[in-house]
């Protein structure tokens, strides 16, 4: 297993993330609908909104999957998020950075995966939406195209929630 690198703007990117106050805070339908509506597009039994934080990958909005988070360094959206690129496993056992991983050879026994970076500023990932498989699969570039796209919309649905939490402080 290969863990994910740190981003360069590790710092910067962690202090966005808190300022957000995403982490551990209730669920958000809108987002909900949004890995739900994932899970039907493409025909997978799991889709996430992942936020990436110091040790930990952390669940915003989870669809076919009980636990609410898991250790960074075995995540695979933690590699989304050190290169802000949108990231394919076809078959994650053929993979060297996964094919030992507790993800693929334990619970959930991922095979599929394709993560893309969700940015709340240029520059700054904060996590990805992600699709989840048990069962190794192509991927085309429409198929990337439309993740894009569920990305765009999660970014906006985050972008709605701090404008929220703003509006809630500046009055309270």
């Amino acid at each position: 297993m290969i863990a994910p690198d740190l981003p360069l703007n590790e710092d910067s990117r962690l202090a966005t993330l808190r300022e957000l106050q995403l982490l551990d805070s209730e669920a958000d339908e809108g987002l909900d609908r949004l890995t739900e509506l994932a899970t039907q597009i493409f025909d997978v039994p799991t889709s996430l909104i992942t936020l990436i934080d110091e040790d930990r990958q952390w669940f915003k909005s989870r669809h076919g999957l009980s636990i609410c988070e898991t250790p960074r360094r075995i995540s695979f959206c933690g590699h989304v998020v050190a290169d802000g690129q949108p990231m394919v496993v076809c078959n994650a056992l053929k993979d060297p950075r996964f094919a030992d991983n507790p993800l693929v050879t334990d619970e959930p026994f991922i095979r599929f995966y394709a993560g893309y970076p969700l940015f709340v500023k240029p520059d700054i990932c904060i996590g990805t939406i992600c699709l989840i498989g048990t069962l190794p699969r192509a991927f085309k570039d429409d198929d990337l195209e439309r993740l894009g796209l569920l990305a765009s919309q999660a970014e906006e649905l985050i972008r709605l929630h701090v404008h929220r939490v703003q509006a809630s402080q500046t009055l309270g």
